[in-house]
């Protein structure tokens, strides 16, 4: 007796063609930013509400440590020590201290 064949192709497809899109807006996200003048990425500079200001792994889509708000998250400030909405900073609006004191003080290293 042969067995039966499972015909779930259209689901593969399905499944396939959502994680490309997914993929295709994360990279979207991250090239606007990156055009806005984010530095987006691995080493972004962030400003937590009490205006301390840390880097932070920051890859739009991608979330493992805090609650994602699209242009905010909510994310603990290794500074403060405390938890706080943060935003990404553009570094040219920063001094060169500010981005050395920024890149001084790095929270954990997952997104």
């Amino acid at each position: 007796m042969m067995p039966t064949r499972c015909h779930n192709d259209g689901m593969s497809r399905r499944v396939v063609r959502t994680g490309l899109i997914i993929v295709g807006v994360v990279a979207g996200a991250t090239l606007i930013g990156r055009r806005l003048g984010y530095n987006l990425g691995t080493n972004t500079i962030v400003r937590c509400r009490q205006g301390h200001l840390f880097t932070t792994v920051w890859i739009p889509g991608v979330k493992l440590k805090e609650l994602d708000l699209v242009v905010a998250r909510v994310q603990r400030c290794p500074v403060g020590r405390h938890w706080s909405l943060v935003v990404p900073v553009r570094g040219v609006d920063l001094t060169e201290q500010e981005r050395e004191f920024a890149r001084e003080h790095h929270d954990i290293h997952i997104p």
